[in-house]
């Protein structure tokens, strides 16, 4: 058996050899007839090779449909987080915008105010101490409001307090850091007035309404609703020319003054830190100040 496969090993090693020789130019003989077929552009060939695209072209956009899709979908995914991200972002922002909004407001109103203070002290002689409205003791028989500035201050009793649009009243308790105001409004209040165009004098007597009455004017007078009443700075008491209010009725048993303050939004008065002739000192009834000195009731 083995001089048998010795001779067949023989005989096939030669062919193999030949093959392999014979391959290598097969293969290096189509590649140069491949490179002249494409070199030379033949017609056949192109139009296999476009038939092969018009095959090809149909499948390809099948295909791509459900890719195309998916990308689009996956485009609005992203694009929808991004909206929901960015509304998200714009809906702090405009929570805190709000917050500064509301900042704004109640600091625009505030400087509102102190305007309106600092144009109704048009005396260059007053020197304001602005308070803020802690406390109001609005009742049936008194009408007071607590200041949050007392005697540490500047504030004595018998000063004159203003707010934005006119005469609040006056001081009549003072503490080291706080101070009650008597509004003009009281049954205790008595303010020296003058009618403004005719300068006819009288006294605002309060009598717990929101309207005090007119009284103790000339029998000559001639007064009429809307007539404008100020404070006319007799007795010593109070700075001349603060607005008071108008009139609101005239009756034979009643004049009756609508004040220009409003008591419902008052929030913060000046005190009028001025050294009248007779302001009265801490032990005096301020309550008194007005008959004493006016041969009042």
């Amino acid at each position: 058996m083995a001089p048998r496969q010795g001779k067949v090993f023989n005989l096939a090693w030669p062919l193999k050899t030949i093959v392999q020789r014979f391959a290598f130019l097969a293969l290096v003989a189509i590649s140069i007839a491949l490179l002249f077929i494409g070199k030379a552009n033949i017609v056949g060939i192109d139009k296999l090779r476009m038939a092969t695209a018009d095959v090809a072209a149909p499948i390809l956009a099948t295909i791509s449909q459900p890719v195309d899709a998916f990308n689009q979908a996956v485009a609005r995914l992203q694009k929808l987080t991004n909206i929901v991200e960015e509304n998200e972002r714009l809906r702090e922002e405009n929570s805190r915008l709000l917050k500064w909004q509301a900042v704004g407001r109640s600091l625009s109103q505030e400087n509102e105010n102190y305007r309106q203070l600092l144009n109704a002290l048009s005396d260059p002689l007053v020197l304001p101490i602005t308070a803020r409205v802690v406390g109001d003791s609005g009742g049936p028989y008194v009408r007071t409001l607590l200041l949050s500035a007392g005697s540490r201050d500047g504030v004595r009793i018998g000063q004159a307090v203003v707010g934005p649009l006119g005469l609040v009243g006056r001081i009549s308790e003072v503490g080291e850091r706080s101070a009650r105001v008597l509004l003009l409004t009281d049954l205790n209040s008595r303010i020296p007035a003058v009618l403004e165009n005719s300068r006819h004098k009288g006294i605002l007597v309060g009598d717990n309404s929101t309207s005090p009455a007119l009284e103790f004017l000339p029998n000559t007078a001639v007064v009429a609703a809307g007539d404008r009443i100020v404070t006319s700075g007799d007795g010593g008491m109070l700075p001349a020319g603060r607005p008071i209010g108008i009139v609101s009725s005239v009756s034979e048993s009643k004049i009756r003054v609508q004040t220009f303050t409003d008591w419902s939004r008052l929030e913060y008065v000046s005190v009028l830190r001025y050294d009248l002739p007779g302001m009265s000192s801490p032990e005096e009834n301020p309550g008194d100040m007005g008959e004493s000195r006016l041969g009042g009731k």
